[in-house]
């Protein structure tokens, strides 16, 4: 399922996911490569939130930065004492570099020497939509560009913090092969990745930030330098409550200087009642306006490609069901996962967000019980059958006992509560709305 939701994400005549989406998909995949099982949940922070979160643990990376704005790009002048100048149109997707703007300019990272051409640059991208790989096939708006020194890179190394269910915990993962897909070099190269698991009692011990360092190429005074951004890295991972910390390149400078030249972090959103700081900073300008809605009532959505609605509870589940659709020639239009303490109105918005996408022809609701009262889920189920007139067919699996509930009280609710015409099917009941045409079956 994974690599499905890269694959669809990448190809350009398909509705790419959303920008959490992606990242997720990005994560997991580059995980499964480098046999991490990676379990993230996503928070995504522009570049403002990166400047503020790194030099709480004096992490060295570029700090000369200006932002520009929307409302500066009709006149912009710049001033930056540096000898090369790049840009970096910042929108929530990669391959920006290889990106073409709808104003002309090809390319969302620009180099330059002389500063008078900074805010031409700029003008040619504020305001306008960048395409990459990433994104849809019309782009995203660029509503801010990052300047900065552009620091000479003499070698470029990857570098990542993120959690392992394997070792119960967190990993080290490195590559001396930097500034590259990590993902094609797992692929391509699986003896350049090396791994590190953290103990989390003792962090990481100095042998193996060392022992890391030297994985990556470094050498002589750069050996401890590396080691001690690694440690630092990792400090940060902690007081951020991080997921996942991936530094692509960790690079040194021909001055003889380690930098973060680039990272991206990912926050468990488990942690916000204590993170508030750095959820605040969280970039919902470019998020998918259903997951949005969605995660109003703690509905777990994601949108796909497909016709084939689905309503899960328990990520696992709906997974499972997502592929058992893929395997028998269908293709499904979402992730959704109810999760536990469900309520009535939880089911009917889902029902409702579902049935507004004009893509499904039909929706799958494959319910387990004991965590999910089941009569719960059946009366949101007959509010949307009464209330939302649905046009498209509706399969419903309830299954498994709820404490005080059973299938027989599920089956009256139903029955009794949307005026529903029963006929069973030898262990199936198959129920239609009176009045509609629309077949449900359970």
């Amino acid at each position: 399922l994974l690599k499905g939701i890269y694959n669809r994400r990448c190809d350009s005549n398909l509705r790419p996911l959303s920008s959490k989406a992606a990242a997720l998909s990005t994560t997991l995949l580059a995980a499964s490569e480098l046999n991490c099982q990676a379990e993230v949940a996503i928070c995504i922070v522009t570049i403002m939130a990166l400047i503020g979160l790194l030099p709480r643990c004096s992490i060295c990376f570029c700090s000369n930065i200006t932002l520009f704005l929307p409302h500066l790009h009709r006149s912009l002048s710049f001033s930056l004492d540096a000898k090369e100048i790049v840009l970096k149109a910042q929108i929530l997707a990669g391959g920006r570099g290889k990106g073409v703007f709808n104003s002309g300019l090809k390319g969302g990272v620009h180099l330059t020497k002389d500063p008078a051409v900074v805010g031409e640059l700029a003008n040619k991208m504020l305001g306008f939509n960048l395409t990459t790989k990433q994104t849809p096939k019309e782009g995203v708006k660029v509503k801010t560009v990052m300047v900065a020194e552009a620091l000479d890179i003499a070698r470029e190394t990857y570098f990542a913090i993120l959690m392992d269910r394997s070792c119960n915990g967190p990993v080290m993962v490195g590559s001396p092969q930097g500034g590259v897909d990590i993902e094609e070099v797992a692929a391509k190269t699986p003896e350049l990745i090396f791994k590190e698991v953290i103990d989390i009692f003792e962090g990481v011990r100095d042998e193996q930030a060392l022992r890391m360092a030297v994985n990556l190429g470094f050498k002589g005074p750069l050996e401890r330098q590396a080691a001690d951004q690694i440690k630092k890295l990792y400090d940060l991972f902690l007081k951020v409550d991080a997921t996942q910390v991936e530094v692509n390149p960790l690079g040194e400078t021909p001055e003889g200087r380690v930098v973060c030249f680039d990272a991206k972090i990912n926050f468990d959103d488990n942690a916000e009642f204590r993170q508030k700081d750095v959820f605040a900073m969280e970039d919902m300008t470019e998020s998918d306006p259903t997951e949005m809605e969605a995660a109003k009532y703690d509905l777990k959505y994601i949108g796909l490609d497909g016709n084939i609605a689905c309503f899960v509870n328990g990520a696992g589940l709906a997974m499972a069901t997502c592929d058992i659709i893929d395997l028998h020639g269908g293709k499904p239009a979402n992730f959704l996962d109810l999760g536990g303490g469900v309520k009535e109105n939880q089911v009917y918005q889902a029902f409702k967000l579902l049935s507004a996408d004009p893509k499904v022809e039909a929706i799958l609701v494959n319910i387990f019980g004991g965590i999910v009262n089941c009569a719960i889920v059946a009366k949101g189920i007959t509010k949307a059958c009464r209330e939302l007139e649905l046009k498209v067919p509706l399969v419903v699996r309830l299954e498994g006992g709820y404490p005080g509930m059973g299938h027989v009280s599920v089956g009256k609710h139903l029955k009794e509560d949307a005026g529903l015409e029963v006929k069973k099917q030898g262990s199936r009941a198959v129920l239609t709305v009176k009045g509609s045409k629309v077949p449900l079956c359970v």
